[in-house]
């Protein structure tokens, strides 16, 4: 049988710690078959991000509709889609294409703290995109963005979890990595039959960038094989956890999680 089909539909790091070519080291890792919609083009290192480049929303649709209408997708993953027309973009495809087991990582800011989307984006990324998602993956920030304040604590995340699945999503994980105060790097999983706790001892390890985008990518990859959500969500922390501790320095900066670490 050939391998499962995963999309992502995410930005270009040209030093590829995080967005699209994390994703395919990611999908690859798991034994998937990656492709790859590019939505837009930075200009980044492990110092941070210097520059956008969106990639206009016709010209997104088309990338979808030219791999989706050739190779149909298990799963499918978006990350940064910068602008109002990207996500009204993905959302034609995505439906045109009736696309099951999609995970949405709303990303939103860079760990430099660049602005990766527009304001008039996220309106549309909650009204459009979240009802189309199997998973939505926003980490304190982003939750922050989406609903106005900013977790403190783990009822808070439930807190947060319940509001944003309001949208139309039909699971929410809310990733309590920079929670301040815990020894613990804790997510939780919101679902119709309530709360999953996933909570790994905290890494006292800089080399993080790409965190988000490669749980994301594995927890898409692990649904395409066939696994339930909590099966996926539980492997995917456990390849993030394994990849950030096997972590050596690339660049000057916060350099990228280890992809390749059980190749190795």
């Amino acid at each position: 049988m050939p391998n499962p089909r995963v999309l992502t539909i995410a930005g270009s790091d040209p030093s590829g710690g995080a967005g699209i070519q994390g994703d395919l080291k990611t999908i690859t890792m798991h034994d998937c078959y990656g492709m790859a919609v590019i939505t837009a083009l930075t200009v980044q290192n492990t110092q941070g991000v210097t520059g956008v480049m969106q990639i206009p929303g016709d010209f997104i649709a088309s990338q979808i509709d030219a791999v989706l209408t050739d190779i149909p997708a298990d799963a499918i993953k978006t990350g940064m889609l910068g602008d109002r027309a990207a996500v009204e973009a993905v959302c034609r495809a995505l439906k045109g294409a009736n696309a099951r087991n999609v995970v949405v990582d709303p990303v939103m800011i860079a760990k430099g703290g660049h602005e990766l989307i527009r304001e008039n984006a996220i309106a549309a990324i909650k009204s459009e995109l979240f009802p189309l998602a199997e998973l939505v993956t926003p980490n304190l920030d982003e939750v922050a963005a989406l609903i106005g304040r900013k977790p403190q604590n783990e009822k808070e995340m439930e807190e947060a979890a319940r509001e944003i699945a309001r949208f139309g999503c039909r699971a929410v994980l809310v990733k309590g990595g920079h929670l301040e105060g815990s020894n613990e790097a804790i997510d939780l999983l919101y679902t119709s039959d309530g709360f999953s706790r996933f909570a790994m001892p905290r890494l006292n390890v800089k080399n993080t960038h790409g965190t988000g985008c490669a749980l994301s990518a594995a927890i898409a990859a692990t649904l395409a094989k066939g696994y339930s959500l909590i099966e996926a969500v539980s492997e995917a922390k456990q390849f993030v956890y394994s990849a950030i501790e096997r972590s050596y320095q690339i660049g000057h900066g916060i350099g990228p999680l280890n992809h390749l670490w059980s190749a190795e």
